[in-house]
C-alpha cells in the first residue's frame, strides 16, 4: 500500500472580541491582578459574545476562512474535518457537521468531533497524519475551538480566572514528493484514574441537569489544581522525550516547543524537566489564559504570524488535559 508523508498547509485563528482582564475579575470575585498573573501568568482572557457570531463553530469558520487563504485552498479541498471541543455549540448535531455547512463544502467530507478537552488539537493533528499517511484522506482540517466562559462558573476564583474563549485551526494535507515539512513522530496516551482531577460531572446522561444542580452552581466544570500540577508537568515532559526518541532526534534539534497554554508554571516548570530553555518555548498564556483545545494551534499561528516559527523550523507540540488525556507531536514546518 501506498503511503503519504502529511504536512500543515495552514493555519488560522480567532479570539472573541470582548478582552477580561484580571483588574475586571477583581470586581467580582475575591482576587487580585498580582496574585492571578503571579500564580498563572495570564492576564487577560477573550469571552465570547453570548449574542452569536462567537459560538465554537462561529470562531472555527472565521479561522478556517484565514488558513484556506494560506494554504492556497477552497473549502471543497477539505475531504475530513475533525473537530475538537469539550464545549460544542450543541450536542446533535456534532460541531463539524455544522462548520461544514457554514463553510459550504458539498462534497460530503467526514465529520468528526473528538472531546479530550486540552489535548484535542494534538490528538487531531496525529489522527490527521495518520489519515493521510493510509490515503484515508488527502486535506484534513484539524480544529480547536472552545466556549470555556459557558461552563465556568464565575464566582469560583480558583477556576474562573483560568479559562478563556477562542479557536485555532490547521490544515494538513499530502506533503509534496521530496518535501523538508512534515509530520515527524507522535503520542497519544491517557489515563482514566485521574478523571476526577478535572471533571464536569453533572449534565451528562447520568446526572442530568435539574433546577437544583442551577441552584447550587453544581454544573459547572470541577479541578484539583495540585493534582494535575504534579501530573501534567510530568506526563509533558515525558511525552515531549519519548515523541523525539521516536523521530530519531536529540532535544537540541528542536527549534520551538508549543505546549499546552494551562499555567506558567506548568510550562517552565515541564521545560525545565525536559531541560530545554524558555527562549525555546512559545509562551501566550497572558493573552488568552487557557482556552483548552485552541491553545496549542493558536500559539503556533501567532508564532507563525510574527515570523519566529519559519519553513524548516522543528516544532515540538505537547499537551495534557482532563481524562486523563496526553499528546505530543513532532512536526517539520
Amino acid at each position: 500500500m501506498k503511503t503519504y508523508e502529511a504536512k500543515i498547509l495552514g493555519t488560522g485563528m480567532y479570539a472573541p472580541k470582548k478582552v477580561v482582564t484580571n483588574v475586571d475579575l477583581e470586581k467580582i470575585v475575591d482576587t487580585t491582578d498580582q496574585w492571578i498573573f503571579e500564580r498563572t501568568g495570564i492576564k487577560e482572557r477573550h469571552i465570547s459574545s453570548t449574542e452569536g457570531g462567537e459560538f465554537p463553530t462561529d470562531m472555527a469558520l472565521a479561522a478556517t476562512k484565514d488558513a484556506l487563504v494560506a494554504a492556497n485552498l477552497q473549502p471543497n479541498d477539505i475531504d475530513f474535518i475533525i473537530f475538537a471541543s469539550v464545549t460544542p455549540d450543541v450536542k446533535l448535531p456534532n460541531s463539524a457537521c455544522i462548520l461544514q455547512v457554514k463553510l459550504g463544502i458539498t462534497n460530503n467530507c467526514a465529520c468528526l468531533d473528538i472531546s479530550v478537552a486540552c489535548s484535542g488539537f494534538v490528538y487531531g493533528l496525529n489522527l490527521a497524519n495518520s489519515m493521510i499517511k493510509t490515503g484515508l484522506a488527502k486535506t484534513v482540517l484539524v480544529v480547536g475551538s472552545e466556549m470555556l466562559s459557558r461552563v465556568v462558573n464565575w464566582k469560583d476564583r480558583n477556576t474562573c480566572i483560568l479559562f478563556g474563549d477562542g479557536c485555532g485551526v490547521a490544515i494538513i494535507g499530502r506533503a509534496e514528493e521530496g518535501s523538508e515539512s512534515k509530520v515527524l513522530a507522535g503520542i497519544l496516551n491517557s489515563d482514566g484514574t485521574g478523571g476526577e482531577f478535572f471533571s464536569q460531572p453533572i449534565g451528562g446522561a447520568v446526572t442530568p441537569t435539574t433546577a437544583a444542580h442551577i441552584e447550587n452552581d453544581e454544573q459547572f466544570m470541577q479541578m484539583k489544581g495540585k493534582e494535575m500540577f504534579k501530573v501534567a508537568t510530568r506526563t509533558l515532559a515525558e511525552n515531549g522525550k519519548k515523541c523525539l526518541e521516536l523521530a530519531g532526534l536529540p532535544l537540541s534539534a528542536v527549534d520551538w516547543v508549543i505546549p499546552h497554554q494551562a499555567n506558567i508554571r506548568i510550562i517552565e516548570t515541564t521545560a525545565n524537566i525536559l531541560g530545554i530553555e524558555m527562549d525555546k518555548v512559545i509562551v501566550n498564556i497572558h493573552k488568552y489564559g487557557n482556552t483548552s483545545a485552541a491553545t496549542c494551534p493558536i500559539a503556533f499561528h501567532e508564532a507563525v504570524m510574527e515570523g519566529k516559527i519559519k519553513r524548516g523550523d522543528l516544532v515540538l507540540f505537547d499537551a495534557f488535559g482532563a481524562g486523563l488525556t496526553a499528546g505530543a507531536a513532532l512536526i517539520r514546518y
